[in-house]
């Protein structure tokens, strides 16, 4: 007799991932970090109230979570380290050293080393974080900043703010694969859901460059603009990829504004005004909410994507410029 049953071994691995998926429930919060308060803010992510605070690091620039989704690591800009914080309560349970004036980073798979942007070094600088110490560094153009590596870790991609490139740099090499020239400032950086594109925000140039990570040619350029605004008061830096990997929210810097980009045709389908110097930005696990940091207005604004409408503005320390939603 034939049994239909599943093989053990297949419902064991079902059991074990609902089980993992069950111990990663987030906290429901948002995290944002404020550069002058040395500390992180934290938001319910439903409620849209304030739910605490957490001190951490002078000049907090970065937050990402660790493997596990228990910890979230912040990387501080003037204490050139970074502190890892226990969500459960609320505590900073470690700190390792990320080198002078750390801008932004990107962690490999397994949390260890973490590939940070060391603005005043004008290099890539590896960081193992277990050991607490330099694993490597590349040599780059001055001012790096964003930072992505590619879902398969095997390469890292950076942006250079003056020389206004990215570099394609291999992991295993430590080595640039290319150097891709873009817009002026180029910012951050973000992929597509299939990770076959690459968007860049260039900050002095009001636009997107998309590039190709086959070739690492730029494939297009996006050019953004706002009724009433000169070219020089759209400052495009942060973005994030919807869940469903169709739209790109972008924050738009001095303009004030979250721009709805549509990732098929490139085109902006809205425009939703927010706090003062929108940088920073992140979305709820749904894509239902975008919390978008106002850097000069100390604010963050709670928009609900459906509907491109502002939910609520939420006053959230000083200086905003970092935000992560743990849901």
């Amino acid at each position: 007799m034939t049994s239909h049953r599943p093989p053990l071994r297949a419902a064991l691995a079902g059991a074990l991932l609902l089980a993992a998926h069950a111990a990663r429930a987030g906290t429901g919060l948002v995290y944002v970090a404020g550069e002058k308060d040395n500390a992180i803010t934290l938001v319910d992510a439903k409620t849209l109230a304030v739910a605490g605070s957490i001190p951490t690091c002078a000049r907090p620039r970065h937050l990402q979570l660790l493997p596990g989704g228990t910890r979230l690591l912040v990387a501080c800009g003037d204490a050139g380290q970074a502190d890892t914080v226990d969500l459960a309560t609320r505590r900073v349970v470690d700190s390792s050293p990320l080198g002078h004036d750390p801008e932004a980073l990107d962690l490999s798979a397994d949390g260890r080393l973490a590939y940070v942007s060391a603005e005043d070094d004008g290099a890539l600088s590896i960081v193992d974080l277990a050991a607490k110490k330099e694993a490597g560094r590349v040599a780059l153009g001055p001012e790096p900043e964003g930072v992505k590596l590619s879902p398969d870790g095997r390469r890292v991609y950076v942006t250079s703010e003056v020389a206004g490139v990215v570099y394609a740099i291999a992991t295993a090499t430590r080595t640039i694969e290319k150097t891709i020239p873009v817009g002026k400032r180029p910012r951050r950086l973000a992929l597509a859901a299939d990770g076959a594109q690459l968007w860049v925000t260039n900050e002095k140039s009001a636009s997107i460059s998309v590039i190709s990570t086959a070739s690492l040619d730029v494939m297009a350029t996006l050019t953004i603009a706002v009724d009433g605004l000169p070219a020089d008061g759209i400052t495009p830096v942060g973005m994030v990829l919807a869940p469903d990997g169709r739209t790109m929210y972008v924050a738009l810097g001095r303009a004030n504004k979250v721009a709805f980009v549509d990732v098929a045709t490139r085109q902006v389908r809205a425009l939703v005004p927010v706090g003062r110097r929108a940088w920073a930005l992140a979305l709820t696990a749904d894509g239902s909410r975008l919390f978008v940091a106002g850097g000069l207005s100390n604010d963050l604004t709670a928009i609900d994507t459906a509907t491109a409408q502002a939910l609520k503005t939420i006053a959230v320390g000083q200086v905003p410029n970092a935000v992560l939603v743990d849901d």
